[in-house]
């Protein structure tokens, strides 16, 4: 097939589907935590004394990690902690060659992580620059009623231009979001959403060593175009982990035989996301209801994070390496594929080639072996697009894409480079087979099984 008919008309199974700031304060703290509770009326803020707030929590907790992303700088003022949200417009590189205008928070998508502690008291401003109103809703946190977000059943949607004020005190410990409660098909579907972390006063089981925070998002981005369809009820074909695509998807650095923990959040329009992650077991040990109790543990290996949910899972890597953690829905790893193709998988292209070259000498049939390959071809693509794209590995191109990350094992991960490949010790990779070693074995690589 040639390129034009290959991007044109898609008429192979190779599937495309294409597409189409907030205040910076240095390192904050959370000292502070647990500050006096004062009446449910919001005043308007007198002038005080406010001063930035380190990153210590109790217990010796750790600060959460977000990869691609960052917590939101928070000040005390008068005992409070102070915080601001931008929510516009803006664009949002999805991978390499992909960008599309989104919608989210102090120009990031998912907005900045809220990092609290159990008891704080929290006032946040929200400024509305979308060219329509917004509230906030703040997703599994127990708040006062007129707190809670939802555009005309607990307040009047804040007009464009408009800076609002929500203050509430965090009574519980966990893992929640925030997302627009207006227009959300709209709102959500282009952004507007993040996470909240509010560490408990008193610290519950083993201490972590590291802390990630992970949301779980899809979009669906036509060829070439530079916004996401709000409008999409399936064929998602960009999948992302914090706002990014692999290759962009920063990897997770830990240290084998520490006590990691990563939240997973997931505000995506529609699907459930079974997360994966290869080489280790791992607990789950909290959802944004509250902590699961160690009777109900138990060992596994993938979790599912349905949309409007939250998991927590902590585990502890035996096994340095590179590991692959991924949505196991198949579709979720793949960029911008399309649907509906003839199914060219067995055929033999070698007439239809012959014939179509008489008229296009470039013709090239696609996907009668399969579609492995196929990110690596540099063929012409629309502008804005990235199809099927993943990244190069240190054995060969990886060929997931999307909702794709690596767990990065290391010995001494405080010198590791977060951006460098495992070497893998020598005789622990998979090589060809040496026929001496298959005869020695009683391997017959001639012989063909039909059953039935």
């Amino acid at each position: 097939m040639d390129r034009r008919s290959f991007l044109q008309v898609g008429s192979t199974a190779t599937a495309l589907g294409l597409m189409a700031r907030a205040e910076g304060v240095d390192a904050q703290t959370h000292d502070g935590h647990g500050a006096t509770e004062v009446p449910a009326a919001v005043p308007t803020p007198a002038p005080a004394a406010a001063h930035a707030i380190t990153r210590r929590f109790p217990g010796g907790q750790p600060a959460v990690m977000v990869p691609n992303g960052e917590t939101l700088p928070l000040r005390v003022v008068d005992g409070v902690k102070v915080g601001h949200l931008v929510v516009e417009a803006f664009p949002n590189e999805f991978a390499p060659g992909l960008t599309a205008e989104v919608w989210g928070y102090n120009g990031r998508t998912p907005g900045p992580v809220i990092e609290l502690v159990e008891g704080d008291r929290l006032r946040m401003y929200v400024t509305n620059r979308l060219p329509e109103p917004t509230t906030v809703h703040w997703h599994g946190i127990v708040l006062p009623n007129g707190m809670d977000g939802v555009s005309g059943l607990n307040q009047r949607p804040i007009p464009p231009g408009e800076t609002w004020t929500y203050e509430f005190t965090l009574r519980n410990p966990g893992t929640f979001m925030y997302h627009s409660h207006f227009d959300e098909m709209t709102q959500i579907a282009l952004g507007a959403v993040g996470m909240i972390v509010v560490h408990p006063r008193q610290a519950r089981g083993p201490r972590v060593d590291r802390d990630f925070v992970l949301m779980a998002h899809e979009w669906k981005i036509e060829v070439g175009a530079s916004r996401p369809d709000p409008s999409a009820m399936n064929d998602f074909n960009v999948l992302t982990f914090n706002g990014k695509a692999f290759p962009s998807t920063e990897p997770l650095l830990v240290g084998k035989g520490e006590r990691v923990r990563i939240r997973l959040g997931n505000l995506g329009p529609m699907d459930h996301h079974p997360i994966h992650i290869h080489g280790l077991w791992f607990h789950v040990t909290a959802t944004d209801g509250g902590y699961v109790p160690v009777s109900a543990q138990k060992p596994e290996t993938t979790v599912l994070v349905p949309v409007g949910a939250t998991r927590v899972i902590e585990f502890v890597p035996t096994e340095s390496g590179d590991w692959a953690m991924h949505c196991h829905m198949t579709h979720h790893v793949m960029m911008q594929m399309a649907h509906g193709l003839p199914n060219m998988v067995g055929m033999d292209p070698r007439t239809l080639a012959r014939r179509m070259s008489r008229v296009m000498p470039e013709y090239m049939t696609m996907g009668s072996t399969g579609m492995g390959g196929m990110g690596e071809m540099r063929m012409e693509i629309p502008p804005n697009s990235a199809p099927m794209r993943g990244g190069p590995g240190p054995h060969s191109y990886i060929e997931m894409g999307g909702m794709f990350s690596v767990l990065k094992v290391r010995d001494d991960p405080a010198n590791a480079d977060p951006n460098g490949w495992y070497e893998a010790p020598a005789g622990t990779v998979p090589a060809a087979a040496e026929e001496a070693r298959l005869r020695a074995d009683g391997i017959d690589i001639t012989r063909t099984w039909r059953h039935g």
